[in-house]
């Protein structure tokens, strides 16, 4: 069971007030927090707002809910709720994650490579109860999204555009970011890429 919260905690929890008061900007500005790289947002602005404020922290919690989790299972998990248009970022997902901590309802282990994995609480599945009519709300909306982003879509298609968005954002979160010279490359790679589908 987690230990109760209190204020000096939540002080010692990497700054936990502050991931409350931008939780809602987290979730809201799909698509303005940038991260490191192009793909490293919430890249909703095409589409309708997903995420009412506070509606991340209930599908994270379901989620875990489901089974522990680590942070990049979550994203994955969400992308594949959402059918693989929308992701949520690191920048949304890690900050909430810490925020369901300090509130006790979810508790995260350190493993092997210093990687955390969070599990639920019996907090947080009385929560889970109590929230249950917005987190149902929120997968509506997620499956109706998931439904339009899946017609008509050819399946090859989406798995090369996942392997594109995947390859993008790792190389830009990685260590070493790539320089000018090598952005020009990837840009040109994919602008041939583009003539090529063009043509076909």
């Amino acid at each position: 069971m987690h230990p109760a919260h209190h204020p000096h905690h939540a002080h010692h929890r990497h700054g936990g007030r502050h991931h409350a008061r931008h939780e809602g900007r987290h979730e809201g500005h799909h698509g303005g927090h940038s991260g490191h790289g192009p793909f490293a947002g919430e890249r909703s602005g095409r589409r309708e707002r997903i995420f009412e404020s506070g509606a991340l922290k209930l599908v994270v919690l379901q989620l875990v809910g489901q089974q522990p989790s680590h942070g990049y299972d979550l994203i994955r998990a969400i992308g594949d709720l959402a059918g693989g248009g929308y992701a949520p970022s690191p920048g949304a997902i890690y900050p909430t994650l810490t925020l369901l901590e300090d509130m006790g309802l979810v508790e995260a282990t350190t493993q092997e490579g210093g990687r955390k994995q969070y599990a639920i609480t019996e907090a947080g599945r009385s929560h889970l109860v109590e929230q249950d009519e917005a987190l149902q709300r929120t997968l509506a909306k997620l499956a109706q999204g998931k439904h339009r982003a899946d017609r008509g879509r050819a399946p090859e298609l989406q798995r090369a555009m996942d392997n594109l968005k995947t390859a993008l954002r790792l190389r830009f979160d990685s260590a070493t970011p790539p320089d000018q010279a090598a952005i020009e490359r990837m840009a040109a790679a994919i602008d041939q890429a583009a003539l090529a589908i063009e043509r076909a």
